[in-house]
């Protein structure tokens, strides 16, 4: 039902590998986008999804990071290693470049690991459904919302439907609220005639390589309040400390503390 998507950084990775016993229970299904040409640490945490019976969504041709102009050795780690894994799916990745014919090619390339389309910015739905004939009742789809809104979904109507939501407002980390909303979508996917919906957890969208010392330091926390309709708020807390670089710890110190 739930699908949070994850860019694969290391520390993303650990925190794949490190909860994927609590996944499994929940039935989260991660999709990750591989982004850093080392693929150890991705096969480390898709043996802990699998260890742990779960599902996991690996994107074969990321957008992003290392892998963005040949996804081939993505294939092989899936090819070599989770063929015979059920709950390992390969995604296919489509982004406004990509045409028709390379994303069937794509799905015939990876038939054997029940292909999850993920549409980014596609621009021929109605054909790809068309060309997916009588496989588009088992065929699974998530849809980046700010890419595509009902009349793109509506062409894929009797297959598996995800919303894909970013509910995280980047800022600088001294700009943040103490709380704002996050998401509805967990309790309004069904309105929207979804089978699960995902998000992209406490980082949004936004691709960053890395970046430089932090002036503030900001901890972001989400908790679905009960008392408005089970809606989930982030509460952003932030260090006192803002105009110098120095002593992260501290400021670490301050932003819990908040």
């Amino acid at each position: 039902m739930y699908h949070p998507f994850f860019r694969g950084k290391q520390f993303e990775l650990i925190a794949i590998r490190e909860t994927a016993n609590l996944m499994a229970a929940s039935g989260f299904v991660p999709i990750i986008e591989p982004v850093r040409e080392a693929l150890s640490g991705l096969n480390r945490a898709l043996n802990a999804i699998c260890d742990a019976n779960g599902r996991a969504v690996v994107i074969v041709n990321p957008y992003h990071g290392d892998h963005s102009e040949d996804g081939e050795s993505i294939s092989s780690l899936l090819n070599d290693g989770y063929l015979d894994k059920e709950g390992i799916t390969a995604g296919i990745l489509l982004k406004e470049d990509m045409s028709l014919d390379a994303a069937y090619e794509c799905y015939e390339e990876h038939k054997d690991h029940s292909p999850t389309f993920i549409h980014a910015g596609f621009t021929e739905p109605k054909a790809l459904a068309d060309k997916l004939g009588d496989d588009l009742k088992i065929s699974q789809h998530v849809f980046f919302e700010r890419h595509c809104g009902k009349l793109y979904w509506k062409h894929f109507k009797g297959s598996t439907r995800i919303l894909l939501r970013d509910g995280f407002q980047r800022r600088k980390n001294a700009d943040y609220p103490p709380i704002e909303k996050f998401s509805d979508l967990h309790v309004t996917f069904e309105e929207e005639a979804m089978n699960g919906f995902g998000d992209f957890l406490m980082v949004g969208d936004d691709f960053v390589e890395g970046g430089g010392p932090a002036y503030a330091v900001a901890i972001h926390l989400t908790f679905i309040d009960p008392t408005k309709d089970d809606v989930m708020y982030v509460n952003h807390f932030v260090s006192t400390t803002k105009d110098t670089p120095t002593d992260p710890a501290g400021k670490f110190g301050q932003a819990i503390g908040n």
